[in-house]
C-alpha cells in the first residue's frame, strides 16, 4: 500500500536549537536525540529554506507548493486588534529601537483574523492525497484561516485538533513553569490575551489534556493506532518553541539551572518537542508501521529574536522576520526506510515550497491539472539518483517592500525601510559578514532582474500589512540598540 505520511513541523525552532549539525541549546548542553535519530535514518538537507521568516506564509507554501506571488497569502495572519496593542506596548520601551509603525485605516479595512486565510481555490496536499485514498488528519497549530472556507477541514483534512488559542499550560497550572519577556511586546500581548485551548474539527473550545506538545504528541499516536490498516496523513504542528515560554516542570529541572531563566525555560521546550518524536517513532515501530511510513521534519521559519537568546540561530545573522540567513534557514528531514539511505546529505539549496510536489510524488498522488506549482519532488535527490540535477535554479522569499532571492551561491536582499541592498556570496560568507552590494554592482542587477521577473504579474496580496516592525539584526530584543547597529523592517 502507499506509504504512510507524518510531517512535523516545530514553530520558531533556530537552527542551533537542536544537536544534529553540532549546536544544541545552551551550547549543547541540552540535545536533540530523537531529532538526531531521525535525521540520521534518512535525508538531511543541509541548505533547507522556511517559505518565509514567519510562521503563516511557509506554512500555505508547505501546504501548496505555491509561492505567495501565485496565492496572495504573504502576510502572518494576526489577532484582531493586536497591531493597535503593539504599537502602544512598544512605544513604551526603551531599547533605542525607532518605532513601530501602525496603520489603523488598513487594519479596520483588512478582513477579521479568522478570514485571513488560504483561499479555498487552492489545493493543498492534503486534497491531494484524499483522491489516492490517504485519511488525513490535522493536529496543532494551522493558522490559515478558520471557518467553512479557510479551516483544515475545508482544505482537504478529514479530522482537525485545532490548537485554538496560544498558552501550553494554563499560567497557574501547578506543573507550568512560566519565563516572561518584558522587553517583548508580542508576549505582553499573549500573556494578556490568550487562553489554553483546543477544537476538534473546529468545534466548542475545550481544554487539552495536559502540556500541549505532550498533548498534540498523545493524540498523534492516537491517530497512528487507529488507522494503521489504511494510509494515512497525519500533520503535527506543534506551538513550540513560539512564545509564550511554558515548560512542564518535569522538564524545567531535567534541563539543569541555566541563567537567563527564560534560557531554561526555552531548552526544557525544545526538550519537549524531541521528546515528541522520538514517541511518534516509537509508535510508528510499535506497530509495525515504521518501514512503510514517511517521516519529515522542519521548523516553520528561523528562531526568533523577541525571546532574548542570542544563540539560537548560530553561526548565522538574523531572526524570524529578516531574510538574513537565521531568518530562513530550517531544518529538513526526510526518512523513509527501504527508499532513503540513512545518513544521505543533500547539499543543494531546497525549501518548504518542495515538500508538497515531494509528498505527492511518494504517494502517487496527481498534482492539480492547469495550476503552476513552484516546488519540486526532492525524492530523486533524497535517494541518490545520478541523475538529480540541482532542483532550483533560483529561491525566492518576500514579505512587502522587503524581498530576497538566492541564485547559485549568490543571496541579494533589498528593502525600502530603510533603503537598502544586501549582496552575499554564501559559498565564502555563509553567514552574510560582507555586503557585496557596492563592489558588484554587476550581479546586484542581475539578481534584481530576476526579483522583477518574480513578481512580474504577481497576483495582490489577500490582504495589506498593518505594521512595519523594526529588528535589529544582530542583537536581540533584550539589548540596547546603538545608532551603528543594523536594523531591518518587517511589514505584516
Amino acid at each position: 500500500r502507499p506509504p504512510n505520511i507524518v510531517f512535523i513541523i516545530a514553530d520558531d525552532m533556530g537552527i542551533n536549537d537542536i544537536s544534529t549539525f553540532g549546536g544544541g541549546v545552551a551550547g549543547g548542553r541540552v540535545p536533540t536525540p530523537n531529532i538526531d535519530r531521525l535525521a540520521a535514518q534518512g535525508a538531511v538537507f543541509t541548505q533547507a529554506y522556511a517559505g518565509t521568516a514567519t510562521c503563516a506564509p511557509s506554512r500555505a507554501m508547505i501546504m501548496t507548493g505555491r509561492y505567495p506571488t501565485r496565492t496572495g497569502f504573504e502576510f502572518t495572519p494576526t489577532p484582531d486588534g493586536m497591531g493597535r496593542i503593539l504599537k502602544l506596548f512598544s512605544d513604551d520601551m526603551d531599547n533605542g529601537m525607532p518605532p513601530l509603525e501602525y496603520d489603523a485605516a488598513i487594519d479596520k479595512a483588512n478582513p477579521t483574523y479568522n478570514r485571513q486565510g488560504l483561499p479555498g481555490s487552492e489545493v493543498t496536499i492534503a486534497e491531494m492525497l484524499k483522491t489516492v485514498g490517504y485519511h488525513t488528519v490535522h493536529i496543532g497549530k494551522w493558522h490559515l484561516g478558520l471557518g467553512p472556507e479557510y479551516g483544515p477541514n475545508a482544505q482537504g483534512f478529514d479530522e482537525s485538533l485545532l490548537m485554538a488559542s496560544a498558552l501550553h499550560l494554563p499560567e497557574n497550572d501547578p506543573n507550568v513553569v512560566n519565563a516572561r519577556l518584558p522587553f517583548d511586546p508580542i508576549d505582553i500581548f499573549l500573556w494578556a490575551r490568550m487562553q489554553f485551548a483546543a477544537a476538534y474539527n473546529e468545534g466548542e473550545w475545550f481544554k487539552p489534556g495536559g502540556y500541549l506538545a505532550d498533548y498534540w504528541t498523545d493524540e498523534a499516536i492516537k491517530v497512528i493506532r487507529e488507522n494503521r490498516n489504511r494510509p494515512f496523513f497525519l500533520n503535527v504542528a506543534h506551538w513550540g518553541v513560539h512564545t509564550p515560554l511554558q515548560a512542564t516542570r518535569e522538564d524545567f529541572e531535567a534541563v539543569g539551572p541555566m541563567e537567563p531563566r527564560r534560557l531554561q525555560v526555552y531548552a526544557a521546550m525544545v526538550r519537549s518537542i524531541d521528546r515528541s518524536v522520538g514517541r511518534i517513532m516509537e509508535a510508528l515501530e510499535a506497530e509495525g508501521l515504521a518501514e512503510n511510513t514517511i517521516i519529515v521534519f522542519t521548523s516553520d521559519n528561523g528562531g526568533a529574536g523577541y525571546i532574548g537568546l542570542p544563540e539560537v540561530n548560530k553561526p548565522y545573522r538574523g531572526w524570524k522576520m529578516t531574510l538574513f540567513e537565521g531568518g530562513i534557514k530550517v531544518p529538513l528531514f526526510i526518512s523513509w526506510p527501504g527508499r532513503i539511505q540513512p545518513g544521505s546529505t543533500i547539499p543543494a539549496p531546497v525549501g518548504h515550497i518542495d515538500i508538497t510536489p515531494t509528498l505527492a510524488a511518494a504517494a502517487g498522488a496527481s498534482l492539480p491539472q492547469g495550476v503552476a506549482i513552484d516546488g519540486v519532488d526532492l525524492l530523486p535527490q533524497a535517494m541518490g539518483s545520478p541523475t538529480a540535477g540541482p532542483p532550483h535554479d533560483a529561491l525566492f522569499w518576500q514579505s512587502g517592500y522587503y524581498k530576497a532571492v538566492r541564485q547559485g551561491d549568490w543571496k541579494l536582499q533589498v528593502s525600502d525601510m530603510p533603503a537598502k541592498t544586501w549582496l552575499y556570496d554564501l559559498a565564502s560568507d555563509p553567514t552574510e559578514k560582507t555586503n557585496l552590494s557596492a563592489s558588484r554592482p554587476d550581479k546586484v542587477a542581475e539578481l534584481t532582474e530576476l526579483l522583477r521577473r518574480h513578481h512580474e504579474g504577481a497576483v495582490p496580496s489577500l490582504y495589506k500589512a498593518t505594521v512595519q516592525g523594526p529588528i535589529a539584526v544582530d542583537k536581540t530584543a533584550a539589548d540596547t540598540v546603538r545608532p551603528e547597529d543594523e536594523l531591518v523592517f518587517w511589514p505584516n
